[in-house]
């Protein structure tokens, strides 16, 4: 089982490639297939824009589409709380002022584990890819109803090895990544890059908050961090919001009733600089990278036991 955990994980950052992209099993390709079905589902391309749409708007003023915080924290909430021991460090270090929180990432519960556990207000979007968002039709509808998501474009690292493996030869693999080529969008483009830019702006500046993971990726061990990504830096630059590091400790093997804590680090403050210079983003991924190293346990141990559910939980929002 422990071979399998990674497979639903995504990568934007196809420099990576050599890194960090998996080998061309079956299941591999098989979910490089799966994202390229997503990509043309029209069902779910509608809510990938429906949900930008509102975003936006909500961003230039209308939030008469912004969901209730309270109602959406209660459902979430719920739901999690009868599925894993969620035990919450240091909660008071949250601030009441428009933030942009920074968890490292082991698992796609991760966004609804901080969710259902910060204050509703302000207001918490999420930063996530469109795809494991929306790529099945109950995460549509649940999505629907709770709001607050700005799904980003992506290509997957499944489909970012089959791309390589065909670049290598594998003539097996030609038609499958001339297709992902085509048909899925990577959200590199300039003016995607520009709206997201527009739409977190506007919705930091009107007095709500962004959840975004700044390794981009999902983790590969307990306690270990990613090279963290500048968007998370540049955001909170322009908008002049402190970054509050947390560390989300347990997650990486879910299974029924398992113990994860969430520990919130204290917020960190920067100048705002409207264009911020190479150097300031860096002082700023500098110091976030040593608040989450602070946070996150130098010597983890998975829990003994029975460990119920444990394949469905570690893939149920792949």
């Amino acid at each position: 089982m422990n071979n399998n955990l990674d497979e639903c994980s995504t990568t934007s950052e196809s420099g990576d490639r050599q890194n960090f992209l998996p080998p061309l099993t079956d299941a591999i390709i098989q979910r490089a297939q799966e994202g390229l079905a997503a990509a043309r589902d029209p069902e779910a391309k509608e809510s990938v824009r429906e949900s930008l749409a509102n975003a936006e708007a909500i961003a230039q003023g209308n939030s008469h589409k912004q969901v209730n915080g309270e109602l959406r924290r209660l459902l979430i909430r719920t739901i999690i709380n009868s599925l894993f021991r969620v035990k919450v460090e240091y909660r008071e270090r949250i601030p009441q002022v428009p933030a942009i929180l920074a968890p490292n990432h082991l698992s796609h519960f991760d966004p609804f584990l901080i969710l259902s556990e910060i204050p509703a207000n302000p207001f918490y979007y999420i930063l996530g890819d469109a795809r494991t968002l929306y790529n099945k039709w109950w995460k549509q509808v649940f999505l629907s109803l709770n709001g607050g998501t700005i799904p980003l474009d992506r290509l997957w690292k499944e489909e970012l090895a089959v791309i390589e493996g065909a670049r290598k030869n594998r003539k097996d693999l030609v038609d499958l990544a001339n297709a992902i080529a085509q048909d899925v969008p990577d959200g590199k483009s300039l003016q995607k890059l520009r709206r997201l830019d527009r739409i977190s702006q506007g919705i930091l500046s009107r007095g709500n908050g962004l959840l975004l993971f700044p390794e981009g990726k999902l983790g590969t061990a307990e306690g270990e961090l990613l090279p963290l990504k500048k968007g998370v830096a540049i955001y909170a630059l322009r908008a002049g919001v402190p970054i509050v590091p947390v560390a989300i400790i347990g997650s990486k093997d879910l299974y029924f009733r398992k113990p994860i804590t969430l520990r919130f680090g204290k917020p960190l403050v920067f100048p705002q600089s409207l264009r911020p210079k190479s150097s300031q983003v860096q002082a700023v991924l500098d110091a976030l990278q040593a608040a989450l190293i602070d946070l996150l346990p130098s010597n983890y141990q998975e829990p003994q036991g029975i460990k119920l559910w444990r394949n469905f939980l570690n893939h149920a929002l792949c």
